[in-house]
């Protein structure tokens, strides 16, 4: 019901576009979000879920179980990907516009700017995680002490 998709919007960034085509990205509470975004994955087994950093980051430092990658831009030269609303709306399938789409990247920005970018091209349902793979920076520059996937023991796996 009404309280179950409030739970949801709360555990993701969510994406939508306003009537006059701009694009917003709203905060949403922190807590448990990440286990709420594990439930919600489970709640909607037709939702997408993309990983969209770089193929190294994706195959090395590790995934969430289930993501599957579409980089949204990608070394040497880091520039966005061309490709990529055409490469999320083949997985995605002919029900892309509505299907839900749940975006990771390792923060949080690549996956709410790919968010930004697929629905400008018709996509309704797109989440993108907060905190990302590894969450942000602590005090010593280091990542996966403070927040993300793999901080709080959610599956991911790596090559």
């Amino acid at each position: 019901g009404e309280r179950s998709q409030d739970r949801d919007r709360r555990a993701f960034h969510r994406t939508r576009a306003p009537r006059d085509g701009s694009v917003r990205y709203r905060e949403r509470e922190r807590g448990d979000g990440l286990r709420r975004r594990e439930q919600f994955l489970k709640q909607h087994a037709d939702a997408l879920f993309i990983d969209c950093r770089s193929e190294m980051e994706y195959l090395f430092v590790g995934h969430p179980v289930g993501a599957q990658h579409v980089a949204w831009n990608d070394g040497p030269e880091w520039a966005v990907n061309p490709h990529f609303v055409g490469q999320v709306k083949k997985l995605a399938g002919t029900n892309h516009a509505t299907r839900p789409i749940v975006l990771i990247c390792r923060s949080g920005n690549r996956s709410r700017e790919a968010g930004e970018e697929l629905e400008r091209a018709g996509f309704t349902q797109v989440f993108n995680v907060l905190h990302g793979f590894e969450g942000e920076l602590n005090d010593h520059h280091q990542r996966n002490s403070l927040a993300g996937w793999r901080f709080e023991g959610l599956p991911w796996e790596q090559c």
